[in-house]
């Protein structure tokens, strides 16, 4: 089994999965533009480019994604709640560089540092308005900030 996340955006989708392919060494395998739809007779041409389907592997990991109006999704336009897209590693430096990227235009909402739990931690929302954790996973003899 495997659980992928899903991401909404209002017009980005392309944008954000270009950014996140890059920041993560991501390949894209599929971007679907509304335009491609067979019911694409009639549907009102600002969506032409508008990404229906997006998906990202990373690995063995994948995100999925989506370009929704405020008639299809009637909170788009509201801030992200109640999930975070989460990125784990074992190099404390790796993940400076993710969250400083992720972070940049955006809004960091736990500045990178130490924590209880781990040795490096920083939450933030990107520029396009997904809430983000990076985390560093702690050695086994690790003993926690003193």
């Amino acid at each position: 089994m495997k659980i992928v996340t899903s991401l909404s955006f209002r017009g980005q989708c392309r944008e954000a999965f270009e950014f996140y392919a890059k920041l993560l060494g991501g390949k894209i395998t599929a971007a679907v533009p509304y335009s491609a739809m067979p019911e694409a007779e009639g549907f009102d041409p600002k969506y032409k480019d508008w990404l229906m389907h997006c998906w990202l592997d990373v690995g063995d990991q994948s995100l999925m994604g989506a370009d929704m109006d405020i008639q299809w999704a009637p909170n788009i336009d509201k801030p992200k709640n109640g999930f975070d897209a989460t990125l784990h590693t074992d190099d404390a430096d790796q993940a400076r560089r993710w969250f400083e990227q992720l972070s940049e235009g955006g809004k960091t909402t736990m500045p990178f540092g130490p924590t209880f739990w781990s040795p490096a931690f920083g939450a933030c929302v990107d520029r396009f308005g997904i809430p983000w954790m990076v985390n560093t996973v702690p050695p086994a003899d690790w003993q926690g900030p003193k």
